[in-house]
């Protein structure tokens, strides 16, 4: 019993502080105020001009934006939260990534046999390099259906099955199993589900390649978002020392994918099929695959923006609650109806917008009232290359982890008015969500789970990061019940931008924006991040939840 209870203290002391400053004072909401549609919609009309060509890491526009956010900073009169070089204060953390750009032959040969099969670039497979080399490629290598390709002991299941699959080309489904509901999460999508999962375990295998077969249900999105995110450049982190890597990462769709089995006398159903189950075992197709790509690699560099607002108390000011949000999209790319420029407005000029909105209302705090934690703000490079930024900021944070209290992320704000609801994203694990709560009944409104947990958006933002080296993280997404419209007229909205405007060229400043929305849920989040930042305890994870091993390591290495 004692076990348990010490276990479980620091969620219950950190709950009943919360609790105990659960309503929100005069001063408080004086100081969400602050936030308003003009400050929020500036910003964005800014980010997210043709002027800064997409925001892509390295680029003049990208380094505009980093420069323009820097700015804000400084003129709200925050600390410079990172350290140059020499080790001085700056503004920002830069670091060196790497832009790889593969040439893909327009087909892709396989063959069974006497038999062929040649499959389109674009329209059939999207490829990319695996290795940060001048060329990479194999040569009659033998596909094998290795089911969703999870290695989980915990939940006693083995896609491999002890099979050696060294130098092989491993046919992937997406996502994680969600047929049986005591089986990972039920519908609920886990990392196990994610494509870099995917490729990472390919590469521990030794695999020479990963195709991931993509059908809209498994992703969370069309073939059209992996055409556009899968080509052109490619950013990454440098590879160091002897990391595993393959050499094709590639992307089929659900019909390339069928007649790639069928090549090999097989039925893509019936192989699925038998994945649900725990028995099953890897399927070899006698499918050889021939695929060579040259690649052109260049190195630039980018940088996270970080300032800090100083806290007022002299033992807790060493604690930092973190708000991010990243600062790139992906710049200059494939023309659609005459425009090149993928200006990401909503995704992420607005989370962005977010943060510069809340930094300003905790900088124009009273002295007396300001929070008792320091905050940190990290508009947070490279998201959208595989949450580059973040991952650089979490392996190389500016503080010890120990010390980071808590992660609000914001990747996007509601731009179609007020809304009675608000979703938390990964909901149930971590102490965060009472606090999300409290003031989201302050606002009149409730809170949902996650409204799309199929898509596993917990491991699609710069939250997971955090997470990862033990932070409690909160992600909120908008609210689908807008107030003054009909049931079912708010999910439609999300679901048709998510359809015309998600990681397209369409995903532009509209002056028709109803911004509503976008102000009461950045006043959540600035509410949010001052009650932790005032609270006694910091919030913890739910027991037993995947992260709560790294809080505990990173607490331990507290000095």
């Amino acid at each position: 019993m004692n076990k348990i209870l010490k276990s479980i203290l620091p969620a219950l002391s950190f709950a009943l502080t919360v609790n105990a400053i659960a309503q929100v004072s005069d001063a408080e909401k004086k100081a969400a105020q602050q936030i308003n549609e003009t400050t929020i919609r500036s910003h964005i009309k800014f980010l997210s001009d043709d002027l800064l060509e997409g925001r892509a890491p390295g680029t003049r526009g990208g380094q505009l934006g980093e420069r323009y956010i820097a700015t804000q900073f400084e003129l709200l009169g925050l600390k410079p939260g990172a350290k140059a070089a020499d080790g001085s204060p700056s503004w920002y953390q830069t670091f060196d990534i790497l832009g790889v750009t593969s040439n893909v032959p327009k087909t892709m040969t396989l063959k069974s046999g006497a038999k062929t099969l040649d499959l389109k670039f674009w329209d059939d497979f999207i490829a990319f390099t695996g290795e940060q080399k001048p060329t990479a490629g194999v040569k009659d290598a033998e596909i094998v259906f290795v089911g969703y390709g999870i290695e989980a002991p915990e939940q006693k299941w083995d896609d491999y099955k002890g099979v050696d699959v060294r130098g092989k080309i491993l046919l992937m489904m997406n996502n994680d199993p969600s047929s049986d509901p005591d089986l990972f999460a039920g519908k609920t999508r886990l990392y196990y589900g994610r494509w870099t999962y995917k490729y990472e375990i390919a590469a521990r295998k030794g695999a020479a390649g990963a195709i991931i077969i993509h059908t809209e249900p498994s992703a969370g999105y069309k073939f059209q978002v992996v055409q556009s995110s899968w080509t052109g450049e490619q950013f990454e982190l440098p590879q160091t020392g002897n990391a595993p890597t393959v050499k094709i990462k590639a992307w089929t769709t659900d019909e390339a994918s069928k007649q790639i089995a069928l090549l090999g006398g097989k039925n893509l159903d019936e192989l699925r099929a038998k994945a649900e189950r725990r028995d099953f075992k890897p399927a070899p197709l006698g499918v050889m695959l021939s695929l060579e790509m040259t690649n052109s690699i260049r190195s630039l560099k980018t940088a996270n923006v970080v300032g800090v607002l100083p806290g007022r108390d002299p033992a807790l000011s060493k604690e930092y609650v973190v708000y991010s949000a990243h600062h790139d999209h992906l710049g200059v790319g494939t023309p659609a109806n005459g425009d090149s420029i993928y200006n990401g407005a909503v995704d992420n000029a607005s989370g962005t917008a977010a943060i510069l909105a809340i930094a300003e209302a905790f900088a124009r705090m009273p002295a007396d009232q300001k929070p008792r934690r320091s905050i940190m703000f990290a508009a947070v490079a490279a998201e959208e290359s595989g949450l580059l930024g973040s991952q650089k900021f979490c392996v190389d944070p500016p503080v010890a982890p120990g010390y980071l209290a808590a992660n609000i992320n914001i990747d996007g704000l509601n731009v179609i008015g007020r809304t009675k609801d608000l979703a938390i994203v990964g909901m149930g694990k971590s102490s965060m969500d009472q606090v999300v709560k409290n003031i989201a009944a302050w606002q009149g409104r409730v809170v949902e789970g996650d409204q799309f947990p199929d898509k596993g958006f917990f491991y699609r933002s710069d939250q997971f990061n955090f997470a990862k080296i033990g932070v409690p993280a909160t992600y909120c997404d908008p609210g689908i019940e807008v107030i003054g419209k009909p049931a079912g007229w708010g999910k439609e909205q999300v679901e048709k931008w998510e359809a015309t405007k998600y990681h397209q060229v369409s995903d532009e400043y509209e002056d028709s924006w109803n911004y509503e929305g976008a102000v009461e849920d950045t006043q959540l989040l600035f509410l949010v991040g001052l009650k932790v930042a005032n609270a006694e305890a910091m919030p913890s994870w739910i027991p037993g939840d995947e992260f709560e091993a790294a809080r505990k390591k990173a607490l331990a290495e507290r000095k």
